[in-house]
């Protein structure tokens, strides 16, 4: 008998690979953070001793949720301005605050609040883009949390940065000092069209293609921001990018709510990645994704929850639930985006525009051991006919009891692990007086 670090066994397993694939009666053996098998408990149980032995009754076990888009410190500014349009809620609040509030104590102490929110919601890996990426890097560390970290880069000065040569050189610099760290990676993460000249993004190509690494960017967000690329430049703004070399493999393109069939075909072509925030389009009333002719062209379509600023919250449960329906609306056809596909765009489909869909994404032996238990066990989620369908249309985050990363648990029956609760509630209540104030 073999001995391994641990065995999980819990009422389904849904490894998201194969597609559409619910499992009754496995277990999942875990070793060295990895996962080493998984196959029917009773052969688990004759072949496997655990040094742990997780037995979850009423649980389903699930690859961890990838927010494939956010800007995590900005849970500092949860419901500051709400119910405004995008550009007055930026130029008239969120810049404001950024400007007078924004340095290494604050994405600190946002981040790290971003990653108990997430962890407690069943989130093992984000991809974030704000300023001072080395903080956030250094939290997910300390947290022990998977981060892809978006090296910002912006034409304007921030408290980061003077220009967008400074933020490229800076975003070099990080990714070369840690480009080794097993739960980190890297994105380029040029604001937008709108905030990046021509020469920068073309450099930016230049090196995404280089160093083979994603470049993270909100792209097609408003009708607005169409009509100022025509005014500036004459062309929509993924032309532009087509014609600065960004518009293939390598690009994730985050909100795209304002799309015609040629670029859906575009896309599809040229292999790009989009990433659908449901919840913060409608919120700033951005428009509404074309999420199943995307798919339907093949275009690899993934999940994020952009900034709690906008959100207000990082519940990636709650983005799939939004997207499923949403979906079903926009294309006045109930069978789009059934809840397979927004559980697979949830994890598999982020770990893919990552870059990272053969280390996570789905439970397959090999991969990194990124792993949530959810209690299908409540009132709540009673009767279960189709654990899948709950986990889309019925259940909370509230329901994730535990959560692992690389097979490390981060958290156990709702406590977390690696973050003092206590201390980071006070810190957090310093941080809302002093912005409330100045608002």
């Amino acid at each position: 008998m073999q001995s391994v670090d641990k065995i999980i066994t819990p009422r389904w397993i849904v490894p998201v690979e194969p597609d559409e694939t619910v499992l009754e009666g496995y277990s999942l053996v875990v070793h060295e953070g990895r996962i080493l098998d998984l196959l029917p408990t009773a052969e688990a149980e004759a072949r496997y001793h655990g040094e742990t032995h997780r037995r979850l009754a009423q649980h389903a076990l699930i690859p961890g949720l990838v927010n494939a888009h956010t800007h995590s410190p900005m849970t500092l500014l949860r419901g500051l301005a709400d119910d405004l349009p995008l550009m007055d809620w930026l130029q008239n609040h969120i810049w404001p605050a950024e400007g007078r509030f924004v340095g290494e104590a604050f994405v600190h102490d946002g981040t790290l609040l971003a990653a108990a929110e997430m962890l407690r919601g069943g989130t093992t890996c984000f991809n974030d883009m704000y300023f001072f990426p080395e903080t956030t890097a250094q939290v997910s560390g300390q947290v022990g949390i998977r981060a892809a970290i978006g090296l910002i880069v912006i034409d304007f000065p921030s408290a980061w940065a003077s220009q967008a040569s400074e933020y490229i050189e800076k975003g070099l610099d990080i990714f070369d000092r840690h480009k080794g760290e097993s739960l980190l990676s890297f994105c380029f993460a040029p604001h937008a069209p709108y905030t990046v000249a021509d020469e920068p993004l073309k450099r930016l190509a230049t090196l995404s293609a280089e160093l083979d690494i994603p470049v993270h960017m909100h792209v097609h967000e408003t009708a607005h921001e169409l009509e100022e690329s025509k005014a500036r430049f004459g062309v929509r703004p993924l032309e532009r990018l087509a014609r600065l070399g960004l518009s293939g493999p390598n690009l994730m393109a985050v909100h795209m709510t304002q799309l015609e069939s040629g670029e859906i075909a575009h896309l599809a072509g040229a292999g790009t990645h989009v990433v659908h925030c449901p919840e913060s389009n409608l919120k700033l009333a951005s428009g509404f994704c074309p999420v199943q002719a995307l798919v339907e062209a093949g275009v690899n379509v993934a999940l994020g929850t952009d900034g709690t600023a906008s959100n207000n919250d990082l519940d990636m449960f709650g983005e799939m639930r939004t997207a499923a329906l949403l979906a079903k609306g926009v294309s006045g056809n109930a069978a789009a985006l059934p809840a397979h596909t927004a559980l697979r765009m949830a994890t598999l489909n982020g770990a893919r525009a990552l870059g990272l869909a053969d280390e996570i994404g789905s439970l397959t032996p090999g991969k990194s051991a990124d792993m949530v238990a959810v209690n299908l066990g409540e009132l709540e989620s009673q009767p279960v006919y189709d654990p899948v369908s709950h986990l889309v249309y019925a259940v909370g985050r509230h329901q994730v009891s535990d959560t692992w990363v690389a097979g490390r648990p981060l958290l156990r029956d709702r406590q977390l692990t690696t973050i003092d609760d206590t201390q980071l509630r006070q810190r957090i209540s310093s941080w809302q007086t002093r912005i409330a104030e100045a608002d």
